[in-house]
């Protein structure tokens, strides 16, 4: 069975709001066997919504509406189902009577157009909403369905997790589909790829490669009549995945390179401080972002003037003349000092240029050095990173973290 997704809104057009209701719904909808093969996003204009669900309908079995159910003038999605599917449009007495009582027990002011969101295409069931105003349809077209969800997320989400798991359940779709994440670190999208490449081509289960910023992630996704047959197929593909990539996996889908590392040090017993100097604090606010961290670090420094380098983290004077803030002797003596100053067992480092000034031919915009002292030694790996300030800060932080985990997958405890 195949599920096509259509939000609503100008607003999402626009770039104001971002469409997290969509990914949500598109997360649930493989857990019954329906497959997520097309997402739209219309304006709020009655005749491109009523094309685009005649499209939808077309060529899936069910197509969801996010949005566009509230009372004023541009809440258009009820009468853009109707005019799809060729439905009158009525109102549902119940559903007003009860928007009625709603104003009235709240001493609001009430006015007609509320009666809006009681209207609904004459063969629709009105999915209640106890978390707004507006209810949610399930809409027959002929062996097809269109449904119609809010957009609040206070809504849009409890509606999602009760009434539609329970109709989608109710379907019989005959099979389900599960999906696993396995998450690495070290090596490009296209190496990860070709490492993988005889499994990518297989049709039940597949694995997908998808790129984040100094990581590859592989999906991994089975369907099967029942959840367990989808399981069973994707135990011993997660275990060849992990094989063939090797030390290069550090978790799943709930895993975050912070909290393997954090992980990874509580077992030891290990302690860990931070020294940064481009990165402003970058690096200690993704690890402090992992509840129940404060066990493992320990604290860190953001040494922006050479005068703290100094004083904070015991960086030479003489290495600040000659080699200067940014190069690796200076990342070498901050993550080492990180070390001394907070008690720590292992210390990580970075100094860099993040721009967009203060580059220069002999250390340009980009250029960044990333320290990790340990128990085994301190080493430095110098990065050229390309992109805005922020992108340039973000990588810094990320590379910083695999640095450390690279440390720390060849020093077994």
């Amino acid at each position: 069975m195949t599920a096509e997704i259509v939000s609503v809104g100008t607003e999402l057009l626009m770039g104001q709001i971002v469409d997290t209701d969509a990914a949500h719904l598109a997360g649930v909808l493989p857990e019954y066997g329906v497959a997520c093969l097309r997402r739209q996003t219309i304006r709020d204009n009655l005749s491109r919504l009523t094309e685009a669900l005649k499209v939808a309908l077309e060529r899936s079995d069910i197509v969801f509406t996010i949005g566009g159910l509230g009372p004023t003038e541009d809440d258009l999605t009820r009468e853009a189902i109707a005019a799809a599917i060729g439905q009158e449009m009525v109102l549902d007495e119940r559903v007003g009577e009860r928007l009625r009582k709603f104003f009235a027990s709240r001493n609001l002011p009430w006015l007609d157009r509320q009666l809006n969101q009681a209207m609904r295409p004459a063969d629709a069931s009105v999915i209640e909403n106890p978390n707004g105003t507006a209810p949610g349809l399930i809409c027959p077209a002929g062996k097809k369905y269109v449904v119609a969800l809010p957009g609040p997320k206070g809504e849009f989400v409890p509606m999602v997790e009760g009434p539609i798991r329970a109709w989608l359940g109710s379907l019989g779709t005959g099979r389900v589909i599960r999906s696993r994440v396995v998450k690495s670190c070290g090596l490009g999208e296209s190496i990860v790829e070709e490492m993988v490449r005889e499994l990518i081509h297989a049709e039940n289960p597949t694995v997908a490669p998808y790129a984040h910023p100094g990581e590859v992630h592989l999906r991994l996704t089975a369907s099967g009549a029942t959840a367990e047959d989808a399981e069973a197929l994707l135990d011993p593909l997660e275990m060849q995945v992990q094989a063939i990539l090797g030390d290069a996996v550090f978790g799943g889908a709930s895993d975050t390179l912070e909290s393997v590392i954090l992980a990874q040090l509580r077992i030891r017993g290990e302690k860990l401080a931070v020294a940064e100097s481009c990165t402003g604090g970058g690096l200690g606010a993704r690890i402090t972002s992992v509840a129940g961290s404060s066990d493992v670090f320990v604290g860190g420094a953001i040494s922006y003037a050479n005068e703290v380098k100094k004083a904070v983290l015991g960086v030479r004077a003489e290495t600040l003349d000659v080699e200067g803030a940014v190069s690796e002797a200076c990342a070498r003596e901050m993550a080492e000092g990180a070390c001394r100053a907070f008690g720590a067992d292992w210390g990580v480092s970075i100094t860099g240029v993040a721009g967009p000034d203060g580059g220069t031919p002999q250390k340009p915009v980009g250029l960044v050095f990333i320290g990790v002292s340990g128990p085994d030694g301190t080493t430095v790996e110098e990065q050229r990173f390309r992109g805005s300030r922020d992108g340039i800060r973000q990588r810094s932080v990320q590379f910083a973290l695999i640095q450390l985990w690279n440390r720390l997958r060849a020093k077994p405890e």
